[in-house]
């Protein structure tokens, strides 16, 4: 596959690692499905489910809260998008991508970065597990009556090729999304909500949604315009009270968005 649209900052930026290592403690618990392990986390009762596709750095604790918070809402800042269950996989197991090459600073540790999205990385490796996955979490929790996708960053690719014609999912949403490709938006009959940060090339990203809002008029675009790739997961730095907030309202409005279309 070709790299060329991939996100520089994706490639660049590292994880934020939170002071005094940050304490939380997840509201969801570990399932097994398919034999992957995935992050479980919402009401028993709800109605709604939400697949979500993480990043290259795989269950950061900011990842985690933030699945929770796609669940249901932020306790400080209720909102009325109400209950979801959110099934996050853990694709990367114990080889997501290694924080010792970020900022990149050699040739090995580039090259090393760029293996990653060669090998398990390359979305047409993953694409063919989530229809599968997708039942599993299914068969399993049958009161969930309609499905959306969330992706973050490699994720969004993998969100955009899922939701073509034929797809289970009703609705769509990516944040400082990676691999944009033009063609890719042509194909997505879903409604979609998209949040770039910063750091995203804006002209990719206007011709990327042209072409989505043709396909899906439903569509919705919000850029970060202070915010850094990466900042609803494993960039999210807790430690600035603005960056927190901007996270904050990422999630409101995917699970306004999302309360919208399911």
């Amino acid at each position: 596959m070709s790299f060329s649209v991939q996100s520089k900052a994706c490639c660049t930026r590292p994880p934020i690692v939170l002071r005094g290592g940050y304490e939380y403690q997840e509201k969801g618990k570990f399932e097994d499905f398919n034999g992957m392990k995935t992050y479980v986390t919402g009401s028993a009762t709800a109605t709604r489910g939400i697949f979500l596709c993480y990043d290259v750095f795989g269950l950061f604790v900011q990842a985690i809260k933030g699945a929770d918070i796609l669940a249901s809402d932020y306790e400080q800042m209720p909102d009325s998008a109400g209950d979801f269950k959110v099934f996050m996989p853990d694709f990367w197991g114990d080889h997501p991508q290694d924080l010792a090459n970020f900022p990149p600073k050699t040739p090995v540790q580039r090259k090393a970065i760029m293996k990653f999205f060669e090998e398990q990385g390359d979305p047409s490796k993953t694409v063919p597990l989530i229809e599968p996955l997708l039942q599993a979490f299914q068969e399993k929790n049958p009161q969930i009556t309609s499905w959306a996708t969330l992706g973050f960053c490699w994720g969004v690719k993998i969100t955009s090729l899922v939701t073509t014609k034929g797809t289970k999912f009703k609705a769509a949403a990516g944040a400082h999304p990676s691999l944009m490709d033009v063609e890719d938006a042509k194909q997505i009959v879903v409604p979609t909500c998209i949040l770039p940060s910063q750091d995203e090339d804006p002209d990719l990203v206007d011709a990327w949604f042209a072409n989505l809002k043709k396909a899906s008029p439903d569509s919705y675009l919000e850029t970060f315009p202070d915010q850094v790739h990466g900042w609803m997961t494993s960039r999210a730095d807790f430690n600035d009270l603005h960056a927190f907030e901007e996270y904050l309202r990422g999630y409101r409005i995917i699970r306004t968005f999302f309360a919208a279309h399911l």
